[in-house]
């Protein structure tokens, strides 16, 4: 199955590196017109020349931070003159924020990153449904987590949002299905991100085990239900997003793609 977004445009937050970035490349090889976005502008300008020399084609990177209404009006802006419209939008900017006891995490985490991994999911579609609408055509695809579904008990407020995000989408899709505006969620499960890798780096050494123990010993006692025994590559879950955008997911909305190799429990 080939996919083609030929004569769309795609818009996809925190791209400068981990499932943004390979959610861009997997969208640009499908010839959509990428524009990215995200705060540090050294190194979205080095993912975009990346994905364009594996591609080919141009990659917009405009630096904004999601949380503020007046940079999401100027990227919004920039896109419009320079692509036209966004007919896919890739919602994955997000922190994870304090990690720990529930009792030793200030209610104020809870608001900044319900802002940070909600409210400004909630701005980009607010910016990009009237064009939809007036098309008669979107795609709106949100990245959550298996945390959403299968909390940690030492990340309540990441599992709070990333809830929050699979509802959110499930609600979009039920008021925007008849102007054929699909909307999805995609949550994946211990991704082999940068953060993933220097986080794993930074146990092997202060265990004095190789990087691959370390992720052995981290697979054992943190995700154990994994059922494929590895965590996913960022690419994989770039694939699930390029798919959910094409006509071959012309009749998936509402959905929540568990890109997790088997590790939520539930059915």
């Amino acid at each position: 199955m080939t996919l083609s977004l030929t004569g769309r445009t795609a818009l996809v937050t925190g791209a400068s590196k981990g499932i943004g970035a390979a959610a861009a490349l997997s969208l640009s090889e499908a010839r959509a017109k990428v524009a990215i976005c995200a705060r540090d502008a050294a190194e979205l300008q080095k993912t975009a020349a990346e994905i364009e020399g594996k591609t080919g084609h141009r990659v917009l990177a405009i630096p904004a931070d999601v949380t503020s209404a007046s940079d999401v009006e100027r990227l919004m802006a920039e896109v419009q003159s320079a692509l036209g419209g966004v007919d896919i939008l890739v919602n994955n900017a997000g922190g994870v924020g304090q990690v720990g006891p529930f009792e030793e995490i200030p209610t104020e985490i809870y608001g900044e990153l319900y802002e940070l991994n909600v409210i400004s999911m909630i701005r980009f579609v607010k910016a990009v449904v009237p064009a939809m609408k007036a098309k008669r055509w979107g795609r709106i695809i949100n990245v959550s987590s298996e945390n959403g579904l299968q909390p940690d008990p030492d990340m309540t407020p990441y599992n709070l949002t990333k809830a929050a995000i699979i509802n959110l989408s499930k609600s979009l899709s039920r008021s925007l299905g008849a102007y054929n505006i699909l909307v999805n969620t995609v949550s994946p499960a211990f991704i082999y991100t940068p953060l993933v890798a220097d986080m794993l780096k930074d146990i092997a050494a202060r265990t004095g085990k190789t990087a691959e123990q370390a992720l052995q010993d981290f697979l054992e006692q943190k995700r154990p239900n994994i059922e494929l025994k590895r965590p996913g590559k960022i690419e994989e879950v770039g694939a699930a997003i390029a798919f959910l955008a094409s006509e071959q997911a012309s009749f998936i909305t509402g959905t929540n793609l568990r890109v997790d190799g088997g590790s939520v429990a539930s059915i």
